[in-house]
């Protein structure tokens, strides 16, 4: 069993900064991320991250948004720059097991024009 918490959410202007953290208990976990999901849309993936430091990001969001782990800790994070209104959605951070995937409550991440 694995217990996701999240941190780091928050209302932000347009062109700031917030940087989430996603701890996890248990095993380490081969691949942790973030989903997003804004009112009326899909959640949809926006980075991820293995254990070995391969990256994934949406490309909406490459160039602004960086993702790292601590392997030691099972924590990743995901350093949000230059934020836009269109970044405004709840954040959930997921973690992939070796029998299902793990999810996080969600964060709220609000950017403001």
């Amino acid at each position: 069993q694995v217990q996701l918490v999240e941190s780091g959410g928050g209302l932000v202007q347009a062109g700031g900064s917030l940087r989430l953290s996603c701890a996890a208990s248990g095993s380490i976990l081969s691949i942790m991320g973030w989903y997003r999901q804004a009112p009326g849309k899909q959640r949809e993936l926006v980075a991820s991250i293995t254990s070995g430091g391969s990256t994934n990001y949406a490309n909406s969001v490459k160039g602004r948004f960086t993702i790292s782990r601590d392997n030691a800790k099972n924590t990743v994070y995901l350093q949000m720059n230059s934020l836009k209104p269109e970044d405004t959605a709840v954040y959930y951070c997921y973690a992939d097991g070796r029998f299902s995937t793990y999810w996080a409550k969600g964060t709220r991440v609000t950017v403001s024009s």
